[in-house]
């Protein structure tokens, strides 16, 4: 293997790994002598420093981690204060439209009619402050209880859940007949 391909090897372990790692680990995972793993590291350190590169190797306790150089913290610090837009895949809207018709609802009756977990979908709808906790059902295990939020009503530009569009009854059979053709494939798949 060449010089190139072994630096490339090197900085994708170090990258993926995203925390200290021995020389002696790269250097059996690249079939060589660990010396020349170090001595390798030891040319790539210098040559990020003067190229003035956005990462440096750090050497940590006789262990090699990829960081980024501490001249751009600033910009870092920067990109992070920015606000995250929000991707809603459909997973997390059919949960949340679930939630929006159905409120109050728990998670196990959001799950009977999606037909899978939604621990995850929830979770993300509640970090978006789309959805909110809004106390508990009084049966055995007291589940938790979800609606939507202010944030939701401004976000698909209604004032209050009254105004969500209602599905026509021509949509409610197609709804109909999509779920019993899932079912039968979901039946046939097993």
């Amino acid at each position: 293997m060449d010089r190139n391909k072994m630096e490339s090897v090197i900085e994708g372990i170090l990258f993926t790994f995203g925390e200290a790692v021995e020389p002696s680990r790269i250097a059996k995972a690249l079939e060589v002598e660990t010396k020349e793993v170090v001595d390798l590291i030891k040319d790539m350190q210098k040559r990020y420093e003067e190229e003035e590169r956005g990462i440096r190797i750090l050497e940590l306790d006789g262990a090699y981690q990829m960081c980024t150089a501490s001249d751009l913290y600033e910009y870092l610090i920067r990109i992070a204060k920015q606000p995250r837009k929000q991707v809603l895949t459909d997973v997390l809207l059919e949960t949340l439209s679930i939630i929006a018709y159905k409120q109050p609802i728990t998670k196990s009756e959001i799950e009977k009619i999606r037909g899978v977990s939604c621990d995850h979908a929830v979770s993300k709808l509640v970090e978006y402050s789309l959805v909110t906790e809004l106390g508990r059902l009084d049966a055995p295990g007291r589940p938790m209880l979800f609606g939507t939020t202010e944030e939701f009503l401004r976000s698909f530009g209604v004032s209050s859940i009254d105004e969500l569009p209602t599905p026509s009854s021509d949509m409610v059979e197609e709804f109909k007949q999509q779920a019993e053709q899932e079912i039968k494939l979901d039946v046939g798949g097993e």
